[in-house]
């Protein structure tokens, strides 16, 4: 973020009274928080204007948003990078029904997030006609209560701090994700006497992550240490790098060979000898192999554990001794079946991942060094194309332009498109990939990237983006926040002017039905006219290059998008290239339900 104090900076307020949304705005500040994204409602407005005058538009500073969605996918993206949550604030009903993908996305992150919201008075005698009645909802908590972990309406101030209070601490608590908190408009207004004591907050913080149950511990370190073929899939693990070379460290104590997967973020060096197959989005026939051949394996909150072993056995049992680790049943319910099919699992731990990495490696400490599978021998690296001058630009030949541009700087990859591939990207640093959004939602990639921006502020990192185009054009005015706060990124837009993947899908459907696959195009094209994304970029204040239709011009223009990012600008390339997918990629995407 830019270092301009002058930004955004109130002029002084004179003390003169304390209000119901003085003390929540002073809790917030307790809490650390050092942002709030949000999009403007007269339903918070007592709590604005005491971001504004009580604290000054500092800890937590305003983050200006031009849609609530952008706001939640900010503060997602920011959790991203951090492990930690950001607060973000939307407006009554209407903007929680703006938030709701945004949210959702959150939620299947398993990312932690603070959602403010508020409506309008809920005593009827206090609402102003038309406007309060529109925007005021009984059970507003409602809307997303099936994919959040706790919401709360408090009825009174003291409430409304004991509410920020527990909302923290579940937030942080593991198995992570978003929380929602509405406030009152008339609450937010009242005047009070004098402010409450504020809370002790040594005393309120989140419980440490779970271990594993000891019994069950040592039969999993027994089970791997007599294993011939140990299999690791790391799932949804955590930024840190302790946790980084704990993950490695086991590995290689065992010579187990790794998996991880593209839909998160980076969870195991993708160029160490170990790990055994590109990271893909759906399992790929090798990483397939890998599962009909283990003899052990142990998913570590492997996202979709029931499907990975079912594309590789198929409807028969596994062979392997199947070790679920994982807590995330915590958050399974009747309404989103975003928790996918029940494992099998012989062994299953209800603990925290990266803990009981760090238990195993204490329990294997004697172990022998173990041998890396017997007659294994790791693929050869997948080459990317270099493109021919003339000739239509596809995703690979993108990738390897910007892979030999960055190579030798620190990046971190912080969104890819869907037909991005594990083997166009190096990951070696839990920082160098971030995944994507978690719900699948188009939309949420340019504010997940903002707000990610905005995190690695203060790092050497390069804050770089693959986006597509549907997902740019339905989220591009979040780089208009980017760009207000001085957030330097680069983002290149895989434009293949379709909502491809629907063209992919027509398609199968149209030869199960013999009906001519000509017309897949039809509703999917984004063009006539083509669309410039450049020039949508620079609307919003961005440094916006292209169309680039040649491989020549990309290599030309990326130096330049490095000189502007090096300013501090926020860059966004308009790259046209050819429609559709890695090989092996398409069909697992569009699979249909089998017919009887």
């Amino acid at each position: 973020m830019t270092n301009n104090n002058d930004l955004e900076k109130p002029v002084p307020s004179s003390d003169n009274g304390v209000w119901g949304s003085d003390v929540i705005a002073d809790m917030m500040r307790q809490l650390d928080l050092p942002y709030v994204a949000l999009n403007p409602g007269a339903s918070y407005r007592g709590l604005h204007d005491s971001l504004v005058n009580r604290l000054g538009n500092r800890d937590p500073q305003m983050l200006l948003c031009l849609h609530e969605e952008s706001a939640v996918a900010i503060a997602h993206g920011w959790a991203k990078v951090k492990d930690a949550p950001l607060c973000a604030i939307v407006h009554s009903n209407v903007g929680l029904m703006h938030a709701t993908m945004a949210v959702f996305n959150a939620w299947c992150d398993r990312a932690p997030l603070l959602l403010l919201g508020a409506t309008g008075p809920v005593d009827a005698a206090k609402r102003r006609p038309w406007i309060d009645w529109i925007h005021t909802s009984k059970d507003q908590g409602a809307l997303i209560r099936d994919y959040t972990k706790w919401d709360d309406q408090p009825a009174s101030v003291p409430a409304a701090i004991e509410s920020l209070l527990r909302a923290w601490q579940i937030t942080q608590t593991a198995p992570r994700g978003p929380v929602y908190v509405c406030l009152d408009a008339a609450l937010q207004e009242m005047r009070l006497d004098k402010a409450p004591t504020p809370p002790d907050m040594s005393r309120f913080a989140p419980p440490p992550p779970a271990d594993p149950p000891h019994q069950l511990l040592s039969e999993t370190a027994k089970l791997l240490a007599h294993a011939k073929k140990p299999l690791l899939m790391m799932g949804r693990v955590s930024r840190s790098e302790k946790d980084w070379a704990a993950r490695i460290a086991l590995a290689e104590k065992l010579g187990a060979l790794v998996l991880t997967d593209m839909k998160i973020a980076g969870a195991f060096p993708t160029t160490h000898a170990l790990h055994a197959a590109p990271p893909s989005t759906f399992p790929s026939e090798a990483a397939n192999t890998l599962i009909r051949d283990a003899d052990v394996i142990v998913a570590f909150d492997w996202v979709d554990l029931a499907g990975t072993l079912k594309s590789a056995c198929g409807e028969h049992a596994p062979s392997a001794k199947i070790i679920n680790v994982t807590l995330d049943q915590v958050l399974h319910n009747g309404w989103s079946m975003d928790h996918q099919g029940l494992p099998p699992a012989d062994l299953y731990l209800a603990a925290d991942p990266d803990v009981t990495i760090a238990a195993l490696n204490r329990a294997l400490a004697s172990h022998t060094k173990g041998q890396v599978w017997s007659g294994w021998q790791r693929p050869a690296p997948i080459s990317l194309p270099d493109g021919e001058a003339g000739k239509p630009l596809t995703v690979p030949v993108l990738a390897n332009a910007v892979r030999k541009a960055f190579k030798g700087k620190t990046t971190c990859l912080m969104r890819h498109p869907l037909s991005w591939a594990g083997h166009m990207w190096d990951v070696e640093h839990p920082l160098d990939f971030l995944g994507t959004d978690g719900g699948g939602g188009i939309g949420s990639g340019p504010g997940t990237c903002t707000g990610s921006a905005l995190a690695l502020q203060g790092t050497d990192r390069i804050a770089l983006a693959i986006l597509g185009d549907g997902d740019f054009l339905m989220g591009a005015t979040a780089i208009w926040s980017a760009v207000h706060y001085g957030l330097p990124m680069i983002a290149f837009i895989a434009n293949n002017r379709s909502f491809y993947n629907d063209e992919v899908h027509q398609e199968r459907v149209a030869k199960m039905r013999d009906r001519p696959v000509e017309n897949k195009w039809i509703g999917q094209q984004i063009a006539a006219p083509d669309i410039d994304l450049a020039m949508l970029a620079r609307a919003q204040g961005a440094t916006g290059i292209g169309p680039v239709r040649d491989v020549e011009e990309l290599r030309d223009v990326i130096p330049l998008a490095m000189a502007a990012y090096a300013r501090g600008e926020t860059v966004i390339i308009d790259v046209r290239v050819e429609p559709g997918y890695d090989s092996g990629m398409s069909s697992a995407l569009v699979k249909p339900v089998e017919r009887s």
